[in-house]
Parts: structure tokens; sequence; C-alpha cells
């Protein structure tokens, strides 16, 4: 049960981290630059990789994108946890899968984000290590 515990707060964590990601990418000035000018020349400007799109079209889709990955973990994991607890813990495959996905994010939070971030997905990475060391102690 504890093991449960550990990795729906881990999940928890994930999913409220996504989900504020998310209505931020689309709503408020959160995630704009801090010079309205930049913003104006992100909108004007093409990708090299192709003229399909500009650097701030592909900026909220990468947001997006991002947030609903964590979303996606977060709703698997905890799912998995509550429902299916023996599929989860059961699984060196899904275990691996879920510890790698947290830990790529603390590497990409500790290189290109700020503070919270990095504290929030730390702590889910701990709660979802200690939840998978006692489901398997």
């Amino acid at each position: 049960m504890l093991e449960q515990a550990l990795v729906v707060a881990s999940a928890a964590i994930a999913l409220s981290l996504g989900l504020i990601h998310l209505v931020y990418t689309f709503f408020g000035s959160k995630l704009k630059p801090r010079d309205p000018l930049l913003q104006v020349r992100m909108s004007d400007v093409p990708l090299v990789l192709t003229r399909q799109t500009t650097v701030w079209k592909a900026w909220i889709g990468f947001n997006a994108s991002h947030a609903l990955g964590i979303i996606l973990f977060g709703t698997s994991y905890g799912y998995l946890a509550l429902v299916q607890p023996e599929v989860l813990f059961q699984s060196k495959f899904l275990v691996a899968l879920g510890a790698l996905f947290l830990l790529a994010y603390v590497i990409l939070a500790k290189l290109y984000w700020f503070n919270v971030p990095l504290v929030a997905v730390v702590l889910a990475l701990v709660c979802y290590a200690t939840g998978i060391a006692v489901a398997w102690a």
C-alpha cells in the first residue's frame, strides 16, 4: 500500500506540473518573453528546417507537447499504481521506463529550467524510486 501511495504521489506531482505548464502555454504571459519585440520577431521568423512554421509557433508546440508528455506519464503511472499495481511493480520494463523518464526530466530541469520544476521533479523521482524500492523489498 505504501508503494502505491508513493508512486501515486510521484504521478500527481508530474500530472500537476504538466497541467500547469499546459495552461501557461495557452493562457497568460508566463511563457512569453519579457521583451514583447522578441515575440514579434519569433512570430515573423521561420525555422531553418521549414518555412511552414515560425519560431513562435514551434515554441508553443514544443511547450504543449512537453506538457502533454508529462501529463501522459502522470496519468499512466498514477492509474497503474492505483488500479493495476501488480502490472507496474512486476514489470522491470515499466519500472525502468518510469525511472528513466523522471531522471531525464531532472536532467533537463537542472540544465535548462529553473528551481521550482527542478525541486518538483526531484521530489517526483524520489517518491517514485522509494515506492519501487518498497515494492521490491
